[in-house]
């Protein structure tokens, strides 16, 4: 039994379980966005389904893995390009990710009788559901095969999906109401999503173009770098609506 939780072992649930989380806040923000669009006392478990539906689909994909990795296989070829089920995969679920990210900020530009559309909860659970499946297997494809990559063991990848999972439903309504609460903050988001689903495409036509020039971290880079600039643009904007009489006054020397 002891030797289930050797070192090897111990390592690798923690690195896997924190490139979980990474991999898991895209996620994340697509769940946000999509169950805002519930009515308000459906939006919480939207959130907690959609992330349930993230879980199991990896964790069936773990134990389907042997599969998964007949994914890689060529099945046909497009200019010379050599493209599996997983590219396939990945190009569709790409470019859906595209398509609804991009009209999501079209939705959101036209103004405030669509905002008002949108947020009336006129969209149903099931029909939000079944977009955030669709993309969930999209990254659930990509979580595993990362998985796989750095721990063979299958109770340390289980684990640390159950972890990452936790730790996405802990902060899935914070993120949610933030990205609810700020517009720019919401086209942002979407905008990440746009490069996600960029990423994808070019991922699913030529693996090797993503890894060797290392797009994934120059896209990350460039997410936390815009997400830190908004955050301080946030907080200017609260320090500037404030009422006069609030704002810190300068004081005057006493005159003698």
């Amino acid at each position: 039994m002891l030797e289930i939780f050797t070192t090897d072992n111990l390592i690798a649930l923690l690195t896997l379980t924190t490139l979980e989380i990474i991999l898991g806040i895209d996620n994340v923000i697509f769940i946000a966005i999509l169950s805002n669009k519930l009515p308000t006392n459906q939006q919480a478990r939207g959130r907690t389904l959609g992330i349930a539906l993230a879980v199991i689909s990896r964790i069936a994909l773990l134990f389907a893995i042997s599969w998964v990795m007949r994914l890689t296989a060529p099945l046909f070829s497009i200019a010379e390009n050599p493209l599996s089920g997983r590219d396939l995969i990945l190009l569709i679920g790409g470019l859906f990710l595209i398509a609804k990210s991009t009209h999501e900020i079209h939705e959101k530009l036209e103004g405030e009788e669509h905002a008002q559309e949108s947020s009336d909860g006129s969209a149903t659970m099931v029909s939000i559901l079944i977009q955030i499946m669709l993309i969930d297997v999209v990254f659930s494809l990509d979580s595993v095969i990362t998985a796989v990559g750095i721990s063979g063991t299958l109770w340390v990848m289980i684990t640390a999906i159950i972890i990452s999972a936790a730790v996405m439903l802990t902060f899935a309504g914070a993120i949610s109401k933030l990205i609810e609460e700020h517009p720019t903050l919401k086209i942002l988001a979407l905008a990440f999503l746009i490069m996600i689903g960029a990423i994808l495409v070019i991922e699913g036509w030529n693996p090797e173009l993503v890894h060797n020039l290392h797009l994934k971290n120059y896209i990350y880079f460039a997410m936390a770098f815009s997400l830190i600039i908004e955050i301080i643009n946030i907080q200017v904007r609260r320090a500037t609506s404030k009422p006069v009489h609030l704002r810190k006054r300068p004081t005057l020397p006493e005159s003698h």
